[in-house]
């Protein structure tokens, strides 16, 4: 028996000094695509003077990454709900970047309205689009159990989260395409990744769009157009309703800054095609997500959900102080 023992026991040990060394690996390329190597520069996908459109743009991360591609000589197609913000930011691009052109169009996602999409599509069209930021989205009011989710929130998160995002990529990237060059960044979520009870068709949006964007960038890569899903934790915002900044929730510039500085790094995404976790943090987490619970979604999912019952015990409470009445 102990002749035997000693060829299985230099067996189970060499399979797992392999596995913790493949590991160790994957956490080495994390640290080198989060904190050492560059991204593509954004030149490579058009010229300063080119144009980029930004979906969801009158706020948070959308208008961050309007300012910051606006500050590196970009001229801005401006997209959103509200017409007063756009021009607000108009304005403002105008004032601290005199030489960058601004478009605004105001259109509601929601409505998915023809005539909004044709819009766009005169207004884009004798453009040279070299980015996309496909950032407009929407989440649920509050955590919500799916059968007491209203239909119209329902409706307008998969509106807005899925048919907008296709739309406007089915609009823009032609003219990519023709030119054999450009770049689309879609926003995405944590929530995408892992099942998230209580918040279940926002998470299902954002898992459709991962495997979209995956299928997408294999399409069009080899016509020159760069397709980047860009997972995210929580940033401070008006979705995320957080306000006070912290090493795992940055800024939306902090957030932008990371995104737009490693285009072409996976950052935390190790082994996802498409796909990057450019924040240093949300990298490291989303790595230790994929190594750690690639077996435990079920665990995963029973935490998320007793988190997402408490912010909903949280917010009824606090709706009902304003005597607001909710689902």
């Amino acid at each position: 028996m102990d002749r035997l023992s000693t060829p299985f026991t230099q067996g189970f040990a060499a399979i797992g000094l392999l596995y913790v060394s493949v590991k160790l690996f994957s956490f080495v390329r994390v640290l080198l695509s989060l904190f050492v190597l560059p991204g593509a520069s954004l030149s490579k996908f058009g010229r300063k003077g080119t144009w980029a459109v930004v979906t969801g743009a009158s706020d948070g991360i959308g208008k961050e990454y309007a300012l910051q591609l606006a500050s590196k000589g970009y001229n801005i197609v401006l997209v959103s709900r509200t017409a007063s913000k756009l021009e607000t930011l108009a304005s403002e691009i105008s004032t601290k970047y005199g030489s960058v052109q601004t478009k605004t169009l105001a259109m509601d996602f929601a409505q998915n309205r023809d005539q909004d999409f044709e819009a766009l599509k005169k207004l884009v069209s004798d453009l040279d689009v070299s980015i996309l930021i496909n950032n407009v989205g929407l989440s649920h009011e509050m955590p919500v159990p799916f059968v007491q989710t209203p239909e119209r929130e329902m409706k307008d998160i998969i509106t807005i989260n899925c048919m907008g995002t296709l739309r406007v990529t089915q609009l823009v990237a032609p003219g990519m395409v023709s030119r054999k060059r450009g770049l689309i960044l879609t926003m995405a979520s944590f929530g995408g990744i892992l099942p998230t009870p209580l918040l279940a068709t926002y998470s299902g949006s954002k898992a459709f769009l991962q495997q979209w964007s995956t299928a997408l960038g294999s399409e069009l890569q080899p016509h020159g157009v760069h397709v980047q899903l860009v997972q995210s934790y929580l940033v401070t915002s008006a979705m995320s309703k957080i306000k006070r900044a912290s090493a795992t929730i940055p800024t939306p510039k902090q957030f932008v800054r990371a995104a737009l500085g490693k285009i072409g790094r996976s950052g935390g995404a190790q082994g996802i095609a498409f796909t990057s976790t450019p924040y240093w943090s949300h990298g490291i987490m989303h790595w230790a997500l994929l190594t750690f619970t690639g077996t435990m979604n079920e665990v995963v999912a029973e935490q998320n959900r007793t988190m997402h019952e408490g912010i909903r015990k949280r917010a009824l409470r606090k709706a009902e102080r304003g005597g607001k009445k909710v689902n």
